[in-house]
């Protein structure tokens, strides 16, 4: 599926449905029922395919093969890096006492952990800016809201920026409300906005993706489903995602396999980023394994 056409809420419900399906003719041939083999499945969670409306427009380029990239990508370095269910409430419950608030997620706690441990790793001027991103889901933001199960691509990037002296000296709880003051921003208003400038100027994929070379972007989500999908093998033994999409400073968040609260972070940078975070005692101290 390609991502233009459906967002990780899409897919995850795509491959889940299919599991459905799959188990469905299963438990049909066990029962060995002659009558319901012709029976029709609801699924339980059907995707909501509605018909494009609205402005369209054309990719800004006069080729085919301009919107490819002419030059080699760079070498990188990928880790698993997998954090029990205590480190993540451990991780929240410090972000949330430093600032005096209980807002602040689980998730947006430890990105701030791997933003600053990266962002360390890569030995930058403090006075050089660094940039994290999310890839944040919009149907419950839009107005009105869509249902869970609309299908196609409904997500934006959430980001906050700072001083790297800023980002290393102050507080991790600091960090973390940060990420959490740009997720509360992202509005119902804000996506409006930011889909007509996005109509009337729209930017090739390479420019999302280099438009600050010191950035840590975090995409995927651990509250897919991603271990629950069964096709008569059991469970998953580990999730990846391929190289096409992956640069320095990539981070893909999955659920952790023993399930809970434990997040895995695939994490993708150049070798010497990779070699500095796997030596930070303070981050690999969090850490319960990585692959």
């Amino acid at each position: 599926m390609n991502h233009s056409l459906g967002d990780g809420s899409s897919f995850w419900q795509f491959f889940n449905s299919l599991s459905e399906i799959f188990n469905s003719q299963e438990e049909t041939i066990g029962n060995n029922n002659n009558n319901n083999n012709n029976a029709l499945l609801c699924l339980k969670n059907p995707p909501i395919i509605r018909e494009a409306t609205g402005p369209m427009y054309s990719l800004p380029f006069s080729e085919p093969n301009e919107s490819l990239s002419q030059s080699e990508p760079p070498v990188l370095k990928e880790r698993m890096f997998h954090f029990s269910s205590e480190t993540v409430r451990s991780l929240k419950s410090k972000a949330n006492q430093e600032c005096g608030t209980t807002m602040i997620s689980s998730f947006q706690a430890l990105t701030a952990l791997i933003w600053r441990s990266i962002t360390r790793a890569r030995k930058l001027p403090n006075d050089q800016e660094t940039t994290c991103r999310f890839a944040a889901g919009n149907r419950s933001r839009m107005n009105p809201p869509l249902p869970t199960n609309q299908f196609g691509v409904y997500i934006s990037l959430v980001k906050t920026t700072t001083k790297i002296g800023n980002l290393l000296e102050n507080e991790f709880g600091w960090i973390a409300l940060k990420l959490h003051q740009a997720v509360t921003e992202h509005t119902g208003e804000k996506i409006s906005y930011e889909i007509d400038q996005m109509l009337k100027s729209p930017l090739p994929l390479q420019a999302y993706r280099l438009s600050n070379l010191n950035i840590v972007h975090m995409g995927s989500s651990p509250r897919f489903n991603k271990y629950g999908s069964e096709f008569g093998m059991g469970k998953a033994v580990a999730v990846r995602s391929g190289y096409g999409g992956k640069y320095d400073g990539k981070v893909s968040a999955y659920p952790g396999r023993q399930g809970g609260a434990s997040i895995d972070l695939e994490v993708c940078l150049l070798p010497e980023f990779m070699e500095a975070l796997e030596s930070d005692q303070e981050f690999m101290s969090l850490v319960s394994s990585s692959t």
